[in-house]
C-alpha cells in the first residue's frame, strides 16, 4: 500500500465497479459501503455544482460513528453536461439511444464531484473533462446499447467500452474522470486532507 494511505481505513461509498477498479489500481484498499439517497438537486445548480452537491448528499447519509477518526470516506458523483443541461442515467434502452444520438458529433463536459470526510471534517472538489464524439451511425448506437447495456452510466456510455474506442475523437482533461473518478487529483486531495487531519490532532 502507498505510504500516503497508511494509518487510515478508507470507505468508498459507491457500487460502481469502475470506481472500485480505479482505487484498487491507485493502491488504495477500500471497504465498499453505500447508503441509498434520492439523487435530486436544486434547479439553481449547474455543471460541477450538481456533482459536488450530490457527492455531499451521499456523505451526509453516513453517521459520525462510520466516519470517525482513522476512517476516510470517499463519495463521488459524475454527471454529463450538454446544452446548459444535465444528462443523467438513462431510464431504458430507448432513452439511452436518445442520449447517445444527442451526444453524437458534439462536445460535452463530464463533471465529477468528490467528497472526502473524516472526524467531522470534509473536503470537496470537482474535476471537468471535455469529451468529443464523432458522428455516430444509428446502427453503431443500437449495437452498443444492445451489447453493453449502459443503463447505469451517466450519458448512457462508458468511455472504456467499445463506444469509446470507435466514437471518442478527442478528450481534453482527465480520461479517468470520464470513467467516474479523477484519480490523479484524488491522490493529491487525499494527501492534503490527511495533512489537515494530522494538524488537527
Amino acid at each position: 500500500m502507498d505510504p500516503l494511505f497508511s494509518g487510515y481505513n478508507f470507505i468508498l461509498a459507491s457500487q460502481s465497479p469502475r470506481r472500485q477498479y480505479l482505487l484498487n489500481e491507485l493502491g488504495l484498499r477500500c471497504t465498499i459501503l453505500s447508503h441509498e439517497i434520492d439523487e435530486v438537486y436544486p434547479d439553481s445548480l449547474k455543471r460541477g455544482e450538481i456533482a459536488v452537491y450530490l457527492s455531499s448528499r451521499k456523505a451526509d447519509a453516513f453517521s459520525e460513528e462510520e466516519t470517525g477518526a482513522g476512517t476516510i470516506l470517499i463519495t463521488a458523483d459524475t454527471i454529463v453536461w450538454l446544452d446548459d443541461g444535465c444528462i443523467g442515467k438513462p431510464e431504458n434502452e430507448d432513452d439511452a439511444i436518445r442520449m447517445l444520438t444527442t451526444l453524437s458529433g458534439r462536445m460535452h463536459s463530464v463533471y465529477t464531484g468528490v467528497c472526502l470526510q473524516s472526524a467531522g471534517k470534509r473536503r470537496l472538489f470537482e474535476v471537468r473533462t471535455d469529451v468529443y464524439f464523432r458522428r455516430l451511425l444509428p446502427e453503431e448506437i443500437e449495437h452498443y446499447i444492445k451489447e453493453f447495456k449502459p443503463l447505469d452510466k451517466a450519458g448512457a456510455y462508458g468511455v472504456q467500452e467499445w463506444i469509446g474506442y470507435i466514437g471518442v475523437s478527442r478528450i481534453d482533461g482527465c480520461y479517468f474522470n470520464v470513467m467516474g473518478l479523477p484519480v490523479q487529483r484524488l491522490y493529491e486531495e487525499i494527501g492534503l486532507f490527511i495533512k489537515d487531519l494530522n494538524q488537527g490532532k
